[in-house]
């Protein structure tokens, strides 16, 4: 037996008298894989392409990406994914976050997707124009389907400091466009000296900042409402061939697994241009998110324990990331995407005419279902009390009326509960936990 062997031998075994210590549930055997796997997940290229799929991606991220969901995620993306123009815009569409980790992710809280979009234009004001065109020919032509309705789009920033309806924008802060406002191609606002303010699509159109579009859709594979999101990656490339970002960065691809074979050459001239120190970068990005997960009043270690495993996998803390991959198989984890779909509920019936009420509260249903399943005494009362109390708002509603706090109440049950358990099982590992404490100080 060699020595990396031997290491990897012993981390297991540590990992396996932790988890034993705690209570967490264990595959051993996916555990053993997973350790082999990525210790020995080295060559020259560090893109893995699964010749039966056509997915391809980091070598690391494709060790948790399950096939099996493959069709789900390829009809949702369906939806969201941009055409490509040939000889003016190339795209490559990824899964992200939860989604592109299925394999461990058994409960995921949205569909996230990521696209890189590559806009070949004679200059970056004729590439912005063409971004402006296509995205909201994109929100305009996916409104609303026999499953889907779009909820909102991030595109330009605030020229000047505005009042939108009750809230303050500050200059340089996204836009949120909402289906009305795109339809109109502009938004209404107030200038802070009370004068009236028009910030129109095209106007804002040469500082696209941060591109990303939401919808709630009626996931037919798994019967129940998702958030579907597909945040943009954008970049120019030049007549002399030279690609720049619109946003002014070019992500790296840690995260991604890449849906088509056929946008491999897209995505290969694309990370040519990424910087040698992208790892640290995307490492230090996510640094800075888990510190707002973990330190001040919006606590969420749910969030934080997946933003950690994504940090540990990376710089080479295996020991710590396949700690953390078994407790997203636990079924407490199942309350963060109960978190999620509590929202989602509330988006399909405030903001949607797409679904009817039955497929609201038999989402609803299934919620309280969910949570019968995993908790009981005390815990189970109070958030199955607060779940039954949306039940009948819902029943109750008026049409164009918003939900009452029922949401926000159930939702902080829900996030009290999860908190709890990540807090309680990260922090009684002590690497994690002085590495959580390095953010609180």
């Amino acid at each position: 037996m060699t020595k990396s062997q031997d290491q990897t031998l012993d981390a297991r075994n540590r990992i396996v008298e932790s988890a034993n210590r705690l209570g967490v549930q264990l595959n051993e055997q996916e555990l053993e894989r997973w350790m082999n796997s990525i210790t020995e997940a080295t060559g020259d290229s560090d893109i893995v392409v699964d010749k039966d799929t056509g997915v391809f991606g980091h070598k690391v991220s494709m060790l948790d990406f399950d096939p099996q969901e493959l069709a789900r995620f390829r009809a949702i993306g369906k939806i969201v994914e941009f055409e490509d123009i040939p000889g003016v815009v190339e795209t490559a569409l990824a899964l992200s976050g939860s989604a592109a980790q299925s394999k461990i992710q058994t409960y995921p809280g949205d569909c996230d997707y990521f696209e890189r979009v590559n806009i070949i234009a004679p200059t970056r004001t004729e590439a912005c124009e063409i971004l402006a065109k296509i995205m909201r020919d994109k929100a305009l032509n996916t409104l609303s389907g026999s499953n889907y309705q779009l909820l909102e789009v991030k595109f330009g920033s605030y020229p000047q400091e505005v009042i939108r309806g009750e809230q303050t924008m500050k200059a340089g802060s996204p836009i949120t466009w909402y289906p009305n406002d795109i339809t109109a191609g502009q938004i209404e606002a107030i200038a802070q000296k009370g004068n009236p303010v028009v910030i129109t699509w095209d106007s804002i159109a040469h500082d696209p900042g941060w591109c990303k579009l939401d919808w709630v859709i009626a996931d037919t594979v798994r019967g129940q409402l998702s958030n579907a999101g597909n945040m943009l990656d954008v970049t120019w490339e030049a007549p002399d061939g030279v690609i720049t970002p619109l946003d002014g960065y070019l992500d790296g691809y840690f995260q991604e697994v890449y849906l088509d074979a056929e946008s491999a050459p897209i995505f290969a001239k694309l990370v040519k241009q990424v910087s040698t120190d992208v790892m640290d970068d995307y490492v230090a990005r996510l640094e800075k998110e888990v510190q707002k997960c973990v330190k001040g009043d919006n606590l969420n270690y749910g969030k934080a324990a997946k933003r950690l495993y994504n940090i540990f996998r990376l710089n080479g803390r295996y020991e710590e990331a396949a700690f953390l991959r078994e407790l997203f198989d636990e079924p407490a984890s199942l309350l963060y995407q109960v978190h999620a779909l509590v929202r989602t509920v509330q988006e399909a019936r405030d903001k949607s005419t797409v679904f009817d009420i039955d497929t609201i509260l038999n989402q609803t249903d299934e919620l309280i279902i969910s949570v019968v399943k995993v908790l009981e005494g005390e815990e189970e009362l109070e958030i199955v009390r607060h779940l039954l109390r949306l039940y009948r708002s819902l029943c109750r509603q008026e049409s164009g009326t918003p939900l009452g706090s029922e949401v926000d109440v159930a939702q902080a049950e829900v996030m009290k509960i999860v908190n709890n358990f990540f807090y309680e099982k990260m922090t009684a590992l002590p690497t994690i936990k002085s590495y959580i404490q390095g953010f609180q100080v």
